[in-house]
């Protein structure tokens, strides 16, 4: 276990396995992120956001090319009826597949204004989507098609798709990114990484309260993660919060003390629980998918 975790508080120890390791199960993406587990099959479906193509991974088929071009897609989660909803950071827009195979777009626009490019996105238990909007598929060649930017901002949405109202929930964010709710939804993280590209930008994550299902007041700084920035964020059944860094996913504790590190040998873009029993978790990251198995589960 000392090869592939880093502990810095006790509480780490109940939450990793002894004979912890980490496997690469798949490569050769320009990009890999945004993966979300299917139990159906137990297979993950993830982006090659900047390689414009939609990968599978199972462990009987190996990898295979669900889209060819994805309109650059990045975060993938699943909705309550099971069906697939992504990010196009190329249609700046949210898009579903629907159970036919079909892709729509479910919203593109907000105040009659196209969005900037969606990266990352969550469904929460009534329905409703909620996303990060930073420009990356505008500023960025290999992460959309560019264009200009039409809102006056980079916000996190709350989308409903049986009213197709939309909310900006969230405007005090440079470059909102990945997103995840606490186990009981009264918490909403959110990352920043606009220390990306901007000079004394953001690499945290802050932590909202969610008020009646459609707001978030009282922001405060959860963490600020270093090496790097926290791209995707994931919560456990006991609430620790579980987000991508340069050197590792990196974990703490719901009072914000970092319990440890896994490490990783590419730089960590993202990340979802999977596996039949929910403790599986498998990590985007560079050109590659990787998987460790831990004794705590997801809420996904």
């Amino acid at each position: 276990m000392a090869e592939v975790i880093e502990i810095y508080d006790h509480r780490l120890r109940a939450l990793v396995r002894p004979d912890a390791s980490l496997q690469k199960l798949a490569n050769g993406a320009v990009h890999s992120e945004g993966p979300v587990y299917f139990h159906e099959d137990d297979s993950i479906v993830w982006s090659d956001a900047h390689g414009n193509r939609l990968l599978r991974w199972s462990a009987s088929d190996g990898v295979k090319v669900l889209r060819d071009p994805s309109d650059y897609q990045s975060g993938n989660y699943r909705d309550l009826e099971g069906r697939l909803v992504a990010c196009s950071s190329g249609k700046r827009a949210i898009m579903r597949r629907e159970h036919d195979g079909e892709w729509r777009v479910l919203v593109d626009r907000y105040q009659g204004k196209r969005l900037n490019s969606p990266n990352d996105l969550v469904v929460k238990g009534d329905g409703t989507i909620w996303f990060t909007d930073p420009p990356y598929g505008l500023t960025e060649p290999n992460q959309g098609y560019g264009g200009e930017q039409e809102q006056d901002g980079c916000f996190v949405y709350r989308f409903d798709p049986a009213t197709g109202e939309i909310d900006a929930v969230v405007t005090d964010r440079m470059r909102p990114n990945g997103l995840t709710f606490s186990p009981d939804e009264r918490l909403l993280y959110v990352s920043d990484t606009s220390a990306f590209n901007i000079p004394h930008g953001d690499h945290d994550i802050r932590v909202y309260e969610v008020v009646n299902g459609r707001h978030v007041t009282n922001s405060r700084v959860f963490a600020v993660i270093e090496p790097g920035q926290p791209d995707g964020i994931r919560v456990d059944e006991h609430g620790n919060i579980f987000t991508s860094s340069e050197d590792s996913v990196q974990v703490y504790s719901p009072d914000g003390i970092r319990l440890g590190k896994i490490l990783v040998p590419e730089i960590s873009a993202n990340l979802t629980f999977g596996g039949p029993g929910r403790d599986r978790l498998f990590i985007t990251a560079g050109k590659s998918l990787y998987a460790i198995d831990l004794n705590t589960r997801g809420v996904q």
